[in-house]
């Protein structure tokens, strides 16, 4: 058993944002649960590795539930003492209860879009008549379940637009049913897929569709090892015992495989990866009967997707001797690398491509800003997209034949806005601009590039009120990623404006390990050079401090999922840097990871403890978990959720505990754990508030700095 700790916070005199009003914090007691050790250890490369709490990883067992149980009563009873606690989250509230509209997608004869009236758990999809019907509650997820944790998690209309599958994630689960429903009676077919995962809905005409799942797991759906995924075809009028198998091989698994099939629908595509970066590419002629699947590219070395096929071309977006990627094309009868021609060849900036109305849109990210061109299909720039300010666009997309599509425009000041962009002309016009409690104008976003610890120059953007006093007192929240090629652009966020206007700072550095630069920036960051992205974190941090920004008190360190390890990485290689961490549903442990659900395929980015002898001492070097020693540590809210099968909650559960039995200063160590929750996608409205809120209450209280 770990001793029973009693913790003391005391926070004394306080300014109130940015008011003269002091205030005194009352004392708030945590008394942290008593926990059993185990004497469980592991052996790696010659080296015994204790392992105390290795019984939180069954996540079914009655002593995780009680724990869980008595952690959350811990994390809630100090919550619920903090005074502006309840002001914060009715503020949120506040400012969330604004009309969230989608852009429309035409489907046969009907037009549809996602709207949320505000407060809604999940938005919901109405459609009217391309004629200007009246509009119509098509799927409404908020009735699927009473608690607004049931949401959708992928949607595909066939192209006539008749009939509409649609896959259901419960408690945000990986795992999904998939449903049918013919569109012009709203009726539900008697087709359903059960136990779909990190899967598509790829239809072929009207009569079936293809979809993606891993044999069922020995052991909890929610933490056992899912390696071989599978790609099935369902036809219509069948029970999912009879689909067949398309792609899989017991004696070759890969981890990922994902279909899509062409806009004409002569062409089914096949990616085959065994990690999130690198991938097999298949295709297969629909249009022909008994044609083979053919192998198009035979490594995992790069990334390769089919985006069209046009007359017996295909046009496929790879990072293939591109680091930044390019645009090919190739005959389907010769679609092998070596005939392969440039349409969009690789530049200095990264690209990414999509297709509608018959022209190609390129989005370059410069420095994390998007640069958007319209393109022929032989490669020939039309124009440069005039878009509505710096910021980030997206959603270039439309079918072969429309006229016109939609994009969104957002930075960290600019709520997004929908524009209709005209094709032939190149003109945008507003097609739905939010009405939000927040003036732009009262805030300002600039971009700034500051030294990692090895001299590379890496970007941030800073956003705050204007008239910042830079007096190294106004409470900041650091966020990070760094990890499998994401590239984090600026973007709007409603819960970032209570933030704000409270006089807080928000930062986001584009750490290496991310996509901003392309490949050689995302492996900058990966294997035995993760550690670049904790010193690009950690410098700034650095940065902020030393140019008054803020300071060591009242700076908060937040990411998620891969962010989360960021962020335990950051605080236990440097506890003294930031006053508060928030890492939120984070990789803990870097030597068991790879054990858990799809966890195998993150080891592009980290390599795994088995790989080597080598890598293995890399890894519990900066794994959060193991780096735990006897010290002060920031205040921190670890967050999870007991569904999260991404990344299992045994990571944060064996993290806190052990930060717990660790922490010698007088600063909270709290775990929030949500319930009936899973990694973040599809979490409710409501959910997303309170957490928000919890976030925002701890973070000020420790800091010392009031809510107004």
């Amino acid at each position: 058993m770990t001793p029973n700790k009693t913790l003391a916070t005391v926070l004394g005199l306080l300014l109130l944002g940015a008011c003269a009003q002091e205030q005194k914090f009352e004392k708030i007691e945590v008394n942290y649960p008593e926990t059993r050790k185990s004497e469980h250890m592991d052996t790696y490369w010659g080296e015994q590795v204790a392992d105390p709490y290795r019984w939180m990883e069954d996540d079914y067992a009655e002593e995780t539930k009680a724990w869980v149980k008595a952690q959350n009563e811990v994390t809630f009873g100090y919550l619920e003492q903090i005074p502006f606690r309840e002001d914060i989250r009715k503020r949120l509230e506040e400012v969330w209860n604004y009309e969230k509209v989608s852009a429309p997608r035409t489907q046969g004869d009907y037009q549809y879009y996602y709207r949320n009236d505000g407060l809604q758990n999940q938005a919901v999809m109405y459609r009217k008549s391309v004629d200007g019907g009246d509009e119509e509650v098509f799927l409404d997820p908020n009735k699927l379940s009473e608690d607004g944790t049931t949401s959708l998690a992928g949607t595909a209309f066939t192209e006539d637009g008749k009939l509409f599958a649609y896959a259901v994630s419960v408690a945000g689960s990986d795992w999904r049913d998939i449903y049918v429903m013919d569109t012009e009676s709203k009726d539900l077919l008697e087709d359903k897929i059960e136990d779909a995962k990190f899967t598509g809905i790829a239809w072929k005409g009207k009569e079936g569709f293809f979809y993606s799942t891993y044999d069922k797991p020995d052991g909890s759906k929610l933490s056992a090892l899912t390696n071989n995924h599978k790609l099935y075809y369902h036809k219509l009028g069948t029970s999912q015992a009879e689909d067949k198998l398309i792609f899989g091989d017991d004696a070759n698994p890969r981890r990922y495989v994902g279909a899509s099939v062409t806009e004409d629908g002569k062409i089914l595509s096949i990616s085959a990866a065994n990690s999130t970066t690198g991938n097999e590419l298949y295709i297969q002629e629909l249009d022909k009967t008994n044609a083979p699947i053919i192998k198009v590219v035979d490594n995992m070395e790069s990334n390769n997707y089919l985006i069209e096929h046009k007359e017996g071309k295909l046009f496929i977006f790879t990072n293939k001797d591109a680091p930044n990627n390019r645009l090919v094309t190739a005959p389907v009868n010769q679609a092998m690398p070596e005939n392969w021609t440039d349409i969009i060849p690789e530049e200095e900036s990264v690209v990414s491509v999509s297709k509608g109305g018959g022209k190609f849109f390129a989005s370059y990210l410069k420095d994390a800003i998007t640069e958007v061109r319209q393109l022929d299909y032989e490669g020939s720039v039309e124009r440069i997209i005039d878009l509505p300010g710096v910021g980030s666009a997206g959603g270039f997309g439309a079918k072969s034949d429309e006229t016109e599509l939609y994009y969104s425009f957002t930075s960290y000041i600019t709520p997004g806005t929908i524009y209709k962009y005209n094709i032939q002309s190149g003109e945008s016009t507003v097609y739905n601009k939010p009405d939000i409690q927040f003036d732009p104008e009262k805030f300002e976003s600039h971009q700034i590039f500051y030294t990692s610890k090895d001299g590379t120059e890496v970007p941030m953007i800073i956003t705050h009120k204007k008239g910042l006093k830079m007096d190294g007192k106004n409470p900041t929240i650091l966020y990070g990623y760094g990890g499998f090629s994401v590239s984090l652009t600026p973007s709007f966020s409603i819960a970032n404006t209570v933030w704000l206007e409270n006089g807080g700072i928000y930062a986001v550095p584009n750490l290496r390990g991310g996509g901003e630069y392309g490949e050689n920036w995302h492996l900058a960051g990966t294997k035995m050079s993760k550690q670049n992205v904790f010193d690009d974190f950690i410098a700034a941090g650095e940065y902020l401090i030393n140019e008054g920004y803020t300071s060591s008190d009242y700076l908060a360190l937040r990411g998620g999922s891969n962010g989360g390890l960021l962020v335990g990485a950051v605080m236990t290689q440097r506890p003294d840097l930031a006053k508060v961490a928030f890492p939120a549903v984070g990789v803990l442990d870097m030597l068991r990871y790879h054990q858990f659900t799809a966890g195998a395929g993150w080891a592009y980015d980290y390599g795994t403890a088995d790989d080597s002898e080598e890598m293995y001492r890399y890894l519990k070097a900066y794994s959060p978990l193991h780096r735990l020693s006897p010290t002060n540590y920031p205040a921190t809210l670890v967050t999870t959720a007991d569904h999260d099968d991404r990344v299992v909650p045994a990571h944060s559960f064996k993290f806190a505990q052990t930060l717990q039995d660790s922490q010698q200063g007088d600063a909270p160590v709290l775990i929030r754990i949500e319930t009936n929750a899973g990694h973040g996608a599809g979490k409710p409205t409501s959910m997303q508030i309170q957490e928000i809120a919890d976030i925002y209450a701890f973070g000020l209280y420790n800091m010392g700095v009031g809510f107004k």
